[in-house]
């Protein structure tokens, strides 16, 4: 995602937007999580000293962080991944590597899979993404920071060597800065420069890590995208721009959200026995209401009727700032899980 926290405040507050803005710290202490672009331009990078970037910037606007926020956005695009592909491995709230090499449409290019994958972010939560295609996660890291924002980068295979043998060496995904500084006092500026290096060289001086270097740059890397997990449910919420007080006015918009989950459970191609409702009140604090049935559902009208129900199991305590509803005990989870590896060709 480009910008990620810093363009959720932009999409939730329009007095934000086309201005610098940091999402963390303020004037007087603390670290910035995250800068928007019109920020970027001063100079104001993540991990900065908030002083120092209120120095760079003396326009710059401090926007305290809104983690349940991020999070409930981040699960929305994670459902857009699952629409394409169940090969998903995330790396943070913004960001995720995914094998499209067998995708749910059956589509033969990465790169117009990647065009339709950000088209479907911005229609779902209103918010720009950048793409980068290659061969694997190594390649595909660095593409995705090349047109930024809202661009993508392929690589194909035929161009990998040739991308890399121009590319500064601090650049290489994983090369931190004292690396490339040790790199260059080897004389290795680039990825021609690292390629002419014998595996032997480089375990030499850079011990275990030398193996890598050597593979990486000659597009070598066999790690696949790990998901570490079945999926276990599919979700809808909003968080809400002002309280909803009451029970009649929470079941209007619940009403809503259960048109949604159908919606995405469509698209997942899943259905599920279990439904709770999520509650978050007015003072941050959560409360969860479940109830299993015997059998698969995912329609609106099997889950509002017991939706309904949930409700109505004792009053509100508070007024409510954000509503939700999952489906969980998933027939996906029922499959047999046993994959077998296989290497497949894709079109880039």
């Amino acid at each position: 995602m480009d910008a990620f926290y810093a363009s959720v405040e932009q999409l939730d507050h329009p007095e934000y937007r086309n201005k610098p803005i940091a999402v963390g710290g303020s004037r007087e202490r603390g670290v910035v999580a995250a800068a928007s672009y019109e920020a970027r331009k001063y100079g104001v990078r993540s991990a900065m000293p908030s002083v120092i970037a209120a120095r760079r910037c003396p326009d710059l606007i401090f926007v305290q962080p809104r983690f349940d926020r991020y999070k409930e956005i981040s699960n929305q695009i994670r459902d857009v991944f699952f629409e394409f592909t169940d090969l998903v491995e995330p790396l943070s709230l913004d960001e995720a590597f995914l094998d499209v090499t067998e995708n749910k449409y059956n589509h033969q290019s990465a790169t117009i899979l990647a065009e339709a994958i950000r088209f479907r972010i911005k229609e779902e939560t209103g918010l720009n993404a950048s793409a980068g295609i290659s061969v694997n996660k190594f390649m595909a890291k660095i593409a995705s920071d090349i047109n930024k924002p809202n661009g993508q980068k392929t690589i194909p295979p035929e161009e990998v060597i040739e991308f890399l043998s121009h590319l500064p060496i601090e650049n290489f995904f994983g090369v931190g800065k004292v690396t490339a500084d040790k790199m260059k006092l080897h004389g290795i500026f680039n990825g021609s420069d690292l390629r002419h290096k014998s595996v032997s060289y480089l375990d030499q001086y850079f011990g275990k890590s030398g193996r890598h270097f050597y593979e990486i740059v000659r597009g070598i890397q066999q790690s696949e995208v790990k998901t570490d997990r079945i999926r276990k449910s599919i979700a809808a919420e909003r968080t809400f721009s002002k309280d909803v007080s009451s029970e009649v006015s929470a079941l209007e918009l619940l009403k809503k959200i259960a048109v949604e989950l159908e919606r995405r459970t469509e698209k997942s191609g899943v259905k599920g026995k279990t439904i709770t409702l999520k509650l978050k009140y007015s003072d941050f604090s959560q409360q969860t209401r479940s109830r299993t049935v015997s059998d698969f559902i995912s329609e609106s009208r099997e889950i509002f009727p017991i939706i309904q129900e949930l409700i109505h199991q004792e009053p509100l305590k508070m007024s409510i700032r954000l509503l939700g509803i999952s489906l969980s005990k998933l027939n996906t989870q029922e499959e047999d899980n046993n994959a077998i590896s296989v290497q497949l060709e894709m079109a880039f």
